[in-house]
């Protein structure tokens, strides 16, 4: 008997992962709205002047959380991206060898779109 490779992950396998990462969406949502509010706390003095203009710690560490800010909208967009691969039923497929990811690889980073393999031989 020939055994067929799975070429797609079933509708229940979809349906798991799509609540992990609509866990991972609330997180990085609720983290992103965190940079948010401190840059806007770093940034707005009682006199209606930027602080940290002449302190470069302040300029620093709002540096810091502009980049953290950015990463999560970066993390966000690519959550929301493999939402829509898991409404396409395309979730789970490496875009590199056209093979399924591991589970395992998926559940710790959901959103990518690469093996292993693939992405070590990058």
């Amino acid at each position: 008997m020939e055994s067929k490779e799975q070429t797609r992950y079933s509708d229940k396998e979809l349906e798991e992962f799509r609540l992990i990462i609509e866990n991972k969406l609330e997180e990085a949502r609720k983290q992103l709205d965190f940079y948010l509010q401190q840059l806007s706390e770093q940034t707005n003095s009682e006199d209606g002047k930027v602080r940290g203009l002449d302190d470069g710690t302040s300029s620093m560490v709002n540096e810091d959380t502009h980049n953290l800010a950015n990463r999560q909208r970066k993390l966000i967009q690519h959550l929301e991206n493999a939402l829509l691969r898991i409404q396409n039923k395309v979730y789970g497929i490496c875009r590199v060898t056209g093979k399924l990811i591991s589970k395992e690889r998926l559940r710790i980073v959901p959103h990518t779109t690469l093996s292993i393999h693939a992405k070590q031989n990058r």
